[in-house]
């Protein structure tokens, strides 16, 4: 069996055309209601950088050196939880590893996030949305824009929000 995220029995991957396999509700899901919750081994970034490339992307960092994901290649489809990015998402995060409905989402809609809710750093990809508010190039910096800290305030991975209340306090 080994380490795997939950996913609701609400919803189910298919090919996305966002970006390969995504997350679909297949029965209406309400706001606040839990979509999936990540699992994963706790590991460091010394640890990290080890298993990285057997891992691929199947992780998310949860505090400052801190990651939650799986640590070898069998792990990684369990681990996965499909959810595409986009600059209109319909997911946000509560606390650490919970990922909740951000408004009502309709059966046959694609469950999506943001992905600068969660993973602050060195790092940029051109987006496929296709949202009207496409920002076209999205990098580890953009959970310092105003417009999505007022946006997506309350669906920050916590430790990000975290850093936005120390800036804030500047």
């Amino acid at each position: 069996m080994g380490i795997k995220s939950y996913i609701s029995p609400k919803a189910k991957v298919r090919k996305s055309e966002i970006e390969g396999l995504g997350l679909f509700a297949i029965k209406p899901i309400k706001k606040e209601e839990i979509v999936t919750i990540k699992g994963g081994h706790i590991m460091d970034g010394k640890t990290l950088e080890k298993v990285e490339d057997e891992i691929e992307e199947s992780y998310i960092q949860i505090e400052d050196n801190y990651y939650i994901g799986a640590m070898k290649k069998a792990e990684v489809k369990g681990n996965k939880m499909f959810l595409n990015h986009s600059c209109n998402p319909n997911v946000g995060i509560r606390g650490q590893v919970s990922f909740v409905a951000m408004r009502d989402i309709r059966r046959g809609e694609e469950l999506t996030y943001d992905w600068t809710m969660e993973n602050p750093g060195k790092w940029s990809f051109k987006c496929n949305c296709g949202e009207k508010n496409c920002r076209m190039t999205i990098t580890g910096n953009d959970w310092k824009l105003p417009n999505l800290q007022k946006r997506y305030k309350g669906f920050f991975l916590a430790f990000v929000q975290k850093k936005l209340d120390k800036l804030s306090k500047k």
